[in-house]
C-alpha cells in the first residue's frame, strides 16, 4: 500500500507511527523524536505492507527537490525473513525512477541497501547512538 503525506488516513498514520516506535525505540532502546514534520508533506510518499492487523513493513520516499531521500525503513520483528523491505525498496525505486536517491544505513544493513544499487559515501557516523553510513544510487544523468 502507498500514500502521499496528505493522504494517509489518521488510522495509517497512527499505524506507521506505531512501527517506528515499536522498533527503533523500544527493540533498538534508542529514545529520539521521531515525527520530524515530513510525514504529512504532499510530496513525501509512504510505502507498507499490511497484515490482518497491523503494519508489518514500511518505508517513506521525501522529495528532496534534486534526489529522493529513503528513510525509516523498518519491519516488524515478527515479520522479518519474508523480504517485505525488499519489495518495499523495490516499490519505492519504481517511484524515483530516473531520479538520485540516498539514504542512512544502519551500518549492519549496508549490504541489503547495495543489492539495490546504493554506495556508501563518506565515513560511518552516529545517529542518536546507532552506527550509520551514508548510501547514494547515483542513477541521474549529469545536467550541463
Amino acid at each position: 500500500m502507498h500514500a502521499t503525506g496528505s493522504e494517509l488516513t489518521a488510522r495509517q498514520l497512527y499505524g506507521v507511527l506505531r512501527l517506528r516506535a515499536e522498533v527503533f525505540v523500544v527493540e533498538q532502546d534508542c529514545p529520539y523524536l521521531d515525527p520530524d514534520g515530513r510525514d504529512l508533506l504532499p510530496t513525501t510518499r509512504h510505502l507498507w505492507s499490511a497484515g490482518d492487523e497491523r503494519i508489518e513493513s514500511y518505508l517513506r520516499v521525501v522529495d528532496e527537490g534534486d534526489h529522493h531521500r529513503i528513510g525509516r525503513v523498518v519491519t516488524a520483528k515478527d515479520a522479518r525473513g519474508r523480504g517485505l523491505a525488499a519489495r518495499l525498496m523495490t516499490e519505492a525505486l519504481e517511484i524515483i525512477g530516473d531520479a538520485d536517491s540516498v539514504l542512512d544505513a544502519q551500518t549492519y544493513a549496508q549490504g541489503f541497501y547495495a543489492k539495490f544499487g546504493y554506495v556508501a559515501e563518506g565515513d560511518e557516523f552516529l545517529d542518536d547512538g546507532i552506527p550509520h553510513i551514508t548510501m547514494w544510487r547515483r542513477v541521474a544523468a549529469p545536467t550541463r
